[in-house]
């Protein structure tokens, strides 16, 4: 039987409007759920995946071995300050409920602004516990993006019809849309 997808996934995947070609990188994916949703949307681009946990990146491997075997994904166990690898590389990163963007805002800004391309775009989506918690959160990530020199474009929100689930849409200051 297969998995259920959680709403968030498909939302936030929709939400990134793969366009094919694209190189992406996704910060805390977890067991590989929005790769697998990612792959087939991709005709030339690549996506590059990266988890803290050993545990998930091995699972994410063994959801997306098809993709890994096409070339079109790349699994690191690694954090993103961690990462290593060409500066200015993915025209797209993107997280889901990831805490470090609450936590230590300023090293995973600077992290992503060095691995963006030029005109290259920040997308993070959240889905705080409750409702009453959502403008909090929203305010927070802009605060957090602002003072580490990100311009927010579009605050990207679901219909009412799935909870609390929005997303920001975010450039490094001083970089074209």
């Amino acid at each position: 039987m297969a998995q259920k997808i959680p709403e968030r996934l498909s939302w936030a995947v929709d939400q990134l409007k793969i366009a094919g070609d694209e190189r992406l990188l996704e910060i805390g994916c977890g067991r590989g759920v929005a790769v697998s949703l990612i792959c087939p949307l991709l005709t030339t681009g690549t996506i590059t995946a990266i988890d803290r946990s050993e545990i998930a990146i091995s699972a994410a491997r063994h959801r997306n071995k098809a993709h890994l075997a096409a070339g079109k994904v790349s699994f690191r166990h690694a954090a993103l300050e961690d990462l290593a690898g060409p500066a200015r590389s993915f025209d797209k990163v993107f997280a889901i409920n990831v805490n470090l963007f609450w936590l230590d805002a300023a090293l995973g800004l600077d992290a992503v602004r060095e691995m963006l391309a030029p005109d290259g775009m920040l997308f993070l989506f959240y889905e705080p516990p409750a409702r009453a918690r959502r403008k909090q959160a929203e305010a927070k990530l802009l605060a957090n993006l602002e003072v580490n020199h990100f311009e927010v474009l579009e605050t990207i929100e679901a219909d009412a019809s799935r909870s609390c689930l929005f997303g920001m849409l975010a450039k490094p200051m001083g970089n074209r849309a």
